[in-house]
């Protein structure tokens, strides 16, 4: 199974409402040796604000900055909408301030 299988699988839990699916599917990418891409994590990130999950949604961003896979408007975008999903509207500012500071584009 590569990337693009296990993104169109994160999507599809993202669709069904299953956050929680969404994110093992991150484990048993990294067990499997299948990189993650911007893709894969912005729609982890989406499944969890989808579904109530935005503190996970949070952590899934933390370890997409802490990656090699480049911050973009995509994943910004994602990640501000679940904070915004979980009423977190301190973590919204602040993430469209570190956004700005990165130079992304809204």
């Amino acid at each position: 199974i590569d990337t693009v299988s296990f993104n169109a699988t994160i999507s599809a839990c993202e669709k069904a409402g299953n956050w929680e699916a969404a994110l093992q599917l991150f484990s048993v990418m990294a067990s499997s040796n299948v990189e993650s891409n911007v893709i894969s994590f912005s729609a982890g990130i989406s499944a969890c604000g989808e579904n109530s999950g935005w503190e996970k949604g949070l952590q899934l961003f933390d370890v997409m900055a802490n990656s090699q896979v480049r911050l973009g408007t995509i994943t910004f975008n994602a990640v501000i909408s679940t904070c915004r999903e979980g009423d977190k509207w301190d973590a919204t500012l602040q993430l469209f301030t570190a956004m700005r500071r990165r130079r992304v584009q809204a």
